[in-house]
Formats: structure tokens, sequence, C-alpha cells
């Protein structure tokens, strides 16, 4: 019997592209294996920033509310089982093992991706698993991901933005079109922005869903000592309804995960479990970070690590990302200055990222990752790059991540910050260095 690790291994061997969108081979798979439904309730997330994050406050919310839950996050920092969450706890390696024998009886000669076996996995694991609400969170786009072969109750997107250009448009509407396929027919609809693109806004009426979108239907007011949600019911001109407010929510003290976009995946969250009315139980203090946390809500999303100098890491890898990472910057400034510990996809737009970041990094160490990844941008391409966007910038180069950071670490000095963002790989690389 194969490992986990044999299994992943040999998923990454088998199919010659590592991402090929579309339903028809990963459904027909499902359906052999009984077409197993995750759960009686599914909220399936997507968008191009903050689905983890948004499912990771939904998960939150469900469980304090007594709800036997289960989340399917991707990609993973650390381990494979992160993906695949039980009330909390990861999937153990056995139970996952034990899908992918069964996937791989289903499935014949049908040809299936590292991400479409996982995703397939999650299904049946959660299907044995006796859960009240499954949480999907799209792997990309939406309309063709594996994840919608599922009919979601309520679906999320939280934001449209430019990423992974290749397979869904060079702009933001064709990229909301394919996001909004995730939205089905009279089910709630949350868009997470206040600025949705016209494509997903008209889809969603084209198809009867309900959207409802952030600063017109849901949002936050400030409190003197917090925030406070609102509702106003979603209205549609066209039909010349409007679905009845609700009453206010107060939140007293800080979101357990930093940064303000946070605040609207948390209210993009209360919008869809309050849309799915009495179907589910939650409770929104949870958002609510504890006084004493052992562990992140949420791991590599503004997580400081403690020690000298002060350590931040973060998954931001598009222009989108990286200009909420600066507004953190702004509003949360460094005694002395920025470090930055760098590394990125090849197919990523570094050039937008270091941009949006400029004069708040001191000085880029810089981090090849072709040895994580064959996406991996090499640290000559990397510094390339950063330079084309920042000719004045200060960087050194380095051949992996854990050298970067051992480089920014010695030039670091009392009162500076060390930020190691960019793709999940530096983050984890990060994480293992410092043992969290």
């Amino acid at each position: 019997m194969k490992t986990l690790d044999e299994w992943l291994q040999y998923q990454q061997r088998i199919h010659a592209r590592g991402i090929e969108l579309g339903l028809e081979r990963v459904r027909e798979v499902w359906r052999r294996m009984g077409a197993p439904r995750p759960a009686p309730v599914v909220i399936t997330v997507g968008g191009t920033n903050g689905k983890g994050s948004t499912v990771a406050f939904l998960e939150a919310m469900l469980r304090a509310g007594g709800m036997r839950v289960g989340a399917y996050t991707s990609p993973h920092i650390l381990r494979y089982n992160e993906r695949v969450r039980i009330d909390g706890a990861e999937a153990a390696d056995d139970a996952l093992v034990a899908a992918f024998g069964r996937i791989e009886t289903a499935r014949g000669e049908t040809s299936l991706t590292y991400f479409e076996f996982g995703t397939l996995a999650a299904f049946d694991v959660f299907a044995k698993a006796g859960l009240d609400v499954a949480l999907l969170e799209v792997g990309l786009g939406g309309r063709l991901d594996a994840v919608n072969i599922i009919d979601a109750d309520c679906a999320i997107v939280t934001t449209v933005d430019l990423d992974h250009m290749e397979y869904l448009g060079n702009d933001r509407e064709l990229i909301g079109r394919e996001k909004a396929g995730i939205f089905r027919a009279d089910k709630p609809a949350i868009a997470g922005e206040s600025d949705p693109p016209r494509s997903l806004v008209e889809h969603a009426r084209n198809l009867g869903a309900r959207l409802e979108v952030f600063g017109r239907d849901f949002g936050w007011t400030p409190q003197a000592d917090g925030l406070q949600w609102w509702h106003r019911g979603a209205r549609d001109p066209a039909a010349g309804s409007s679905q009845q407010a609700d009453a206010p929510i107060a939140l007293r003290g800080a979101l357990a995960l930093e940064g303000a976009f946070q605040y609207h995946n948390a209210a993009a969250a209360i919008a869809a479990l309050r849309a799915l009315g009495d179907r589910v139980r939650w409770d929104p203090s949870a958002l609510v970070k504890p006084v004493q946390a052992d562990a992140p809500l949420l791991a590599g999303r503004l997580q400081r690590i403690a020690g000298c100098p002060d350590l931040i890491v973060d998954v931001a890898h598009n222009p989108q990302a990286a200009r909420a990472l600066a507004l953190w910057l702004d509003r949360h400034p460094a005694k002395g200055v920025t470090h930055a510990v760098f590394g990125a996809l090849g197919d990523k737009d570094i050039e937008g990222i270091a941009a949006a970041l400029g004069p708040r990094i001191a000085h880029w160490h810089l981090a090849g990752l072709e040895a994580e990844s064959p996406r991996g941008a090499s640290v000559c391409e990397l510094s390339a790059r950063v330079r084309r966007a920042l000719p004045g910038a200060s960087c050194s180069e380095h051949p992996d991540v854990v050298t970067a950071l051992s480089a920014a670490c010695d030039a670091a000095r009392t009162g500076d910050r060390i930020l190691a963002f960019g793709s999940f790989f530096v983050v984890a690389s990060v994480l293992r260095a410092c043992r969290v």
C-alpha cells in the first residue's frame, strides 16, 4: 500500500499538465464513486485573494455555533493534510490514502490532475465524516475548477483582480465571469468587494442568483468599541424587490486576522451565513482575536513570528495582495527599516508586486525558487524583474529562501523589521527555519 507521500508523487507524475481546467473528467470519476455530497450544506469560496481567510472565518463561526465543519483549501504550507480539515483537525494520512485508493479504482483510464485527485479525496473524506457544513475553496478561477462539480448552497467571490491570466483572461471582466461560475440559480451569491466586475453582476442576474454586494447590501460601520455589521437587504431595481434587512451585529475587539482587507472577508462570511438562515448555526464572536491565542487562525497571513528582529510572513503573491500588504506596512511602521525576503513563481506579475511595495522596502533579499517548483523563478530572473520595476532598489541575490532569511537577519538592526513574503514556498521555508 502506498504512503501519502507516495500517492502525492504518483499524482504529480501521471498527468502531463499540472493544471487542466474542465469538469468532464473529474465529474465522471465523482459519479463512478457514487457522487458523494460532502455535506448537507456546502459553501464555495472563490476570488483572487482572501479565499483562505474567508474560509477560516466561516469555519470559526460555524464551529463556535456547534456545527460539524469540513474545510477544503489549497495550497498547503507545511503539510498536505492542511488541505482537508474536519472540526479544525487536519485529515489523517490513512483517511487520505484510503480516499486516493478509491479514486484510483474509480477513475480507470480517466486522467486526473494532482488538484483533481485532492478535490475528490476531500469530498470522499467529508462524505464519510458526518458533517453539517462543507467549505470548499476554489483552486483557480471558478467555472471550470474541480470544486464546481458540487452545487453550492451559497457561493462567495471575495475579490477579482489580475492573476492566472493565461487561464482566466487578461482583464477583470473576463476573470469576473469565470469566478461567477460558482454561483447557482436562486441561491445566495456574495461579492466581497464594493466594485465587482460588471460581468459578475450580470451573470448573477441572468442566472437568477441572489446577489449581495459589499458596501451596497452589507458592510461595516465604525463604533466606539469596534465595528457593527449591517445588512440592508439585496435590491434588484429591475425586479423592484428587496430582501428584508437584518438587525446589526456588533463586533467588539480586533479581528483574528490582521489587515484592513480582512474586514471585507469577515463581512462577506457573515453575509453568507446570514443568507443561509436557519440551515446553519453560527457565532460572530469567533471572528475576534482571543486575548491569548496558541496559534494563528490561518497561517501565513500577516503572521508575526516572535523574535528579534520582528519577522512577518505573508503569502502576498500578486499585485492586489501586494497593495494590501503595502497599506498594512503604512499603518504599522517599523521603528527602523523593513528588509524583504522575497521569492515568487515565474508566471506571477513580479514587476507589479515589487512596484506596489516600492520605497517601503529598504533592502530586497531575493530568493530563487527553482528548487521548490518547476514554476519557481530563479534568483537571476527575479532580480532582473524586481530591478526593472524598481531601478534604484537595493537588492542582494540568494539561491534559496533560508539563505536569504539568514542574510536579512544578519543585516537587520534593532528596530528593523523583516518581511518574508511572496509564494507559499517562501512562507513554508521561513516557518520551517523558525520551527513554527
